[in-house]
C-alpha cells in the first residue's frame, strides 16, 4: 500500500484584529457547552483565520455586523481550491456555529442562514492486502518485548479498526479494573474517540492471545506501573 505524503502547509493568518473581542468571547462559550479541547481550538481558529486572511485584508468591514453571506461565499473559494473538500465543509460549519452564536447573543441577522455546507466526496480509504499484512506480522515475530508488542498492535488494529489516536489512549493497570480498558476474559478493550466518548470493542481470539502474551513481557518491564498500556522498548514509556 503505497501512502500519499501530505502537502506541507503555510502557517495561517490569525491576527484578527477587531474582530479579536467576539473570537474570545465565542471561545467561552463553547467551553461552557463542554466542546473537547480541538473542537474549541477547530472552531476558533476557523473564525479568526477567515477575519485574518479576508475580512481584514480584502473587506472594508469593521465589524462582525456588516459580514455578509457573499463574503463568507468568497471566502470558502480559497479552501476549496487549496484544500480538501471535507475541510472546506469543516470551515464552513465553524463559521455557521460562530455566526448562529453570534446573532442569538447580540441579537443580528446570521449572514449564513441561507448557505449551504460544500458537498464532501465520499473517497476510498487505503488500506492494507491481507498479503502486506502477512508480511509485516512476519517482521515482528520473536519473543522479545518490541516483537510481541509490535505484533499486539498489529493484531488490535486489524481486529478493531481503531483509530491510531485511540489505540495509544488505552490504559491498563492489572490491579484495578476501573483504571483499565482491556478485558481478556470478555475480549473487551474501551476506546475514548473525539471529544473523549468511551466505547467498548471486541477483539477476537487470536488479538487476545497477541495481547496476552504481551502483557506477560509488560509485568518484567520496568515501566510497567505507568498506566500506557503501550510501553516503549529500553525501559522507556510509550
Amino acid at each position: 500500500m503505497t501512502v500519499p505524503q501530505p502537502r506541507p502547509r503555510r502557517r495561517k493568518p490569525l491576527d484578527a484584529g477587531p474582530f479579536a473581542p467576539e473570537i474570545g468571547s465565542f471561545r467561552l462559550h463553547l467551553a461552557a457547552e463542554g466542546k473537547a479541547a480541538k473542537t474549541v481550538r477547530t472552531y476558533t481558529e476557523a473564525v479568526a483565520w477567515f477575519a485574518a486572511a479576508h475580512l481584514i485584508p480584502r473587506t472594508s468591514c469593521a465589524g462582525w455586523e456588516q459580514v455578509s453571506g457573499h463574503d463568507v461565499q468568497r471566502w470558502l473559494v480559497h479552501p476549496l481550491t487549496r484544500y480538501s473538500d471535507a475541510y472546506a465543509s469543516n470551515q464552513f460549519r465553524a463559521l455557521q456555529q460562530f455566526f448562529r452564536w453570534l446573532a442569538e447573543e447580540e441579537q443580528l441577522p446570521d449572514p449564513m442562514t441561507r448557505l449551504r455546507a460544500p458537498k464532501v466526496s465520499e473517497k476510498l480509504v487505503p488500506v492494507f492486502t491481507s498479503e502486506e499484512l502477512s508480511a509485516l506480522a512476519k517482521t515482528c515475530q520473536g519473543r522479545g518485548f518490541a516483537q510481541r508488542r509490535d505484533t499486539a498492535i498489529i493484531a488490535v488494529l486489524t481486529a478493531t479498526g481503531i483509530r491510531a489516536g485511540e489505540l495509544a489512549g488505552i490504559r491498563y493497570d492489572p490491579r484495578d479494573s476501573r483504571r483499565s480498558d482491556v478485558d481478556l476474559w470478555r475480549r473487551e478493550i474501551t476506546v475514548r474517540g473525539k471529544g473523549g466518548r468511551p466505547r467498548v470493542v471486541r477483539i477476537g481470539h487470536e488479538a487476545a492471545r497477541a495481547l496476552d502474551r504481551y502483557l506477560r513481557v509488560r509485568a518484567r518491564h520496568a515501566q510497567a506501573y505507568r498506566p500506557q498500556l503501550w510501553l516503549g522498548v529500553s525501559n522507556r514509556g510509550r
